[in-house]
């Protein structure tokens, strides 16, 4: 089960990664970025498929997606320029808060 969790956060930092890396493919224009961002998404999508052997489906999709949007607001902010504002503060944490509930509610 502990490695369930650990591919999960592997595909989260994956697509996270790419979708970082959006910008870089011009409009789908450059092909080596392009290519990088959807090999970045097809591993994720991949260890995701690893993943819901153990975890629930409705359960891993949503950490993965809750925390992988967290998550690039968080790199659009530190590493994109991106402003970071009260409305979105407000939105991570209230995604934190909604990945926190899905899982206490599965262990029951």
């Amino acid at each position: 089960m502990v490695l369930a969790w650990v591919l999960l956060l592997s595909a989260i930092g994956v697509e996270v990664a790419a979708t970082a890396s959006l910008p870089r493919t011009d409009g789908f224009r450059d092909p080596l970025w392009t290519g990088l961002v959807l090999l970045g998404y097809a591993l994720s999508y991949w260890l995701l498929v690893m993943v819901i052997r153990q975890i629930p489906v409705s359960v891993a999709y949503a950490i993965w997606s809750g925390l992988g949007t967290a998550g690039i607001a968080i790199v659009g902010t530190l590493f994109l320029h991106e402003r970071f504002d009260l409305a979105k503060v407000a939105g991570v944490a209230l995604i934190i808060v909604g990945v926190a509930v899905l899982n206490l509610h599965a262990a029951h």
